[in-house]
């Protein structure tokens, strides 16, 4: 089953120009031997094999115990293990060994994400022949925060194996950039080159998009309309609608919007009777420590905002802890006024771009934090410091009062925005900037 977004959404039709296109991809379940490769809608896909053991050291010790929260600013303490770093080598080996397989001579590879930053240094011992490009989907930390690393020299030339870096945001790519030259890693040849051993690797940011018009689109639908007029209904009219959609993760700012928003009632700033929250907190990594106490404080927050502030049958929090499918996700955007996006630091954070793309008649109001990459983009957005509960609670007030006209005036700007640098847009100019 082909995934319906993200990456192979972006990636598909920009493809279309190449020939030959292999994806090479965990199955995501445990396997004693490498499965066989298949075609399939025109693309040859290429499991590789985890063990229980390997997904435990690579991807649940290195890549989210250790890499997942230093970049993004240490808001939970990063664990630096070697066995997890020992893990997380012999995976990105195995990778960069099934890619050099793959590879035609003289192909592009595209390597994805912080759980393959060695692979580019990898494939290139194997494979010197071969173009190779890698983009990080999160934050790049600043160069004394991933000094941290014990092997941050290993990480760092394993990613320069690349001809073309690419991160999010231009702060992201700095950063990589004075790190690269600070460990000696590389010299500096120009404002977005580096010379590696005489070979020039070129670091630029690329803000990741959505698929435009399938949101667009799909949230004209007279069923989603529909939906989203029953769901106003449920709550009550008149109302103003408050949204939030995120993974349930500590880097999100969820409890921190509860906060504000408990503090709003409790100040009568805003009253229960004429506003409600809808808090949609996917389920992740559920079996980690750091996730389990989160939960237990967000839902602890939700039932002190009901306690308090709820009647019989009105609860002034909606709060859903499983995932949402995707009609059901645009019936929400549709029908809720004010999208609070609140991280403490995202790679882009694509919920905003989402609710931006459903709002076809321009209105809503986009409560969004300044440390999103998407902050760069949706410059119209209220942006916020999630670290500034005062300045935080201001701006949903700001949001709930904010007249029609100028709501519909940043809305247009924003999505002249998301529709301009879409998905297909990110991917195809990677992938030009990459090609030989």
């Amino acid at each position: 089953m082909t995934s319906p977004g993200g990456l192979v959404a972006a990636l598909k039709p920009a493809m279309a120009d190449f020939d030959n296109v292999a994806w090479l991809g965990w199955t995501g379940e445990e396997a004693r031997r490498t499965p066989s490769a298949f075609d399939h809608d025109g693309m040859r896909l290429v499991p590789v094999r985890l063990s229980e053991e390997e997904r435990e050291l690579h991807y649940e010790g290195m890549a989210n115990g250790t890499l997942w929260p230093l970049y993004h600013d240490k808001i939970q303490p990063a664990e630096f293990h070697r066995h997890w770093y020992e893990g997380y080598r012999k995976v990105n080996q195995r990778f960069a060994e099934h890619a050099a397989k793959e590879a035609a001579k003289g192909a592009i590879v595209w390597v994805h994400d912080y759980q393959l930053q060695l692979v580019p240094g990898m494939l290139r011992a194997l494979r010197p022949d071969l173009r190779i490009g890698y983009f990080l989907h999160i934050p790049f930390p600043s160069p004394e925060l991933f000094s941290q690393l014990p092997w941050r020299r290993e990480l760092t030339a394993g990613i320069l194996g690349s001809d073309l870096v690419g991160f999010q945001s231009p702060d992201d790519a700095g950063n990589f950039h004075r790190l690269a030259v600070s460990l000696g890693e590389a010299t500096r040849t120009g404002k977005n080159t580096l010379d590696v051993e005489g070979r020039a690797v070129s670091v630029r940011s690329f803000p990741i998009g959505i698929d435009y018009e399938r949101y667009d689109t799909a949230s004209r639908d007279h069923d989603v309309t529909e939906e989203s007029r029953d769901l106003r209904a449920q709550l009550g009219q008149p109302h103003t609608v408050l949204l939030g959609v995120d993974r349930l993760d500590y880097t999100k700012g969820i409890d921190v919007r509860l906060r504000a928003f408990k503090e709003l009632l409790a100040e009568e700033r805003l009253h229960a009777s004429q506003v409600s929250m809808i808090q949609i907190a996917e389920p992740s990594r559920d079996q980690v420590e750091a996730y389990v106490s989160l939960r237990e404080r967000v839902e602890r927050l939700v039932g002190e905002i009901n306690g308090d502030f709820g009647r019989v049958g009105y609860p002034v929090v909606h709060y859903i802890h499983r995932t949402r499918s995707f009609s059901e996700l645009l019936a929400m955007y549709r029908a809720a006024d004010v999208m609070l996006v609140t991280p403490f630091r995202d790679g882009m954070n694509l919920v905003a771009k989402e609710y931006v793309a459903a709002r076809h008649d321009e209105s809503g109001v986009l409560v969004l934090s300044e440390f999103a990459g998407a902050a760069h983009q949706l410059k119209t957005a209220l942006l916020v410091n999630p670290y500034d509960i005062d300045g935080l609670k201001t701006a949903i007030v700001q949001a709930v009062d904010m007249k029609a006209d100028e709501a519909r005036r940043r809305m247009r700007t924003m999505r002249r925005s998301v529709s301009k640098d879409d998905a297909v847009c990110w991917a195809t100019g990677f992938l030009k900037q990459l090609a030989p």
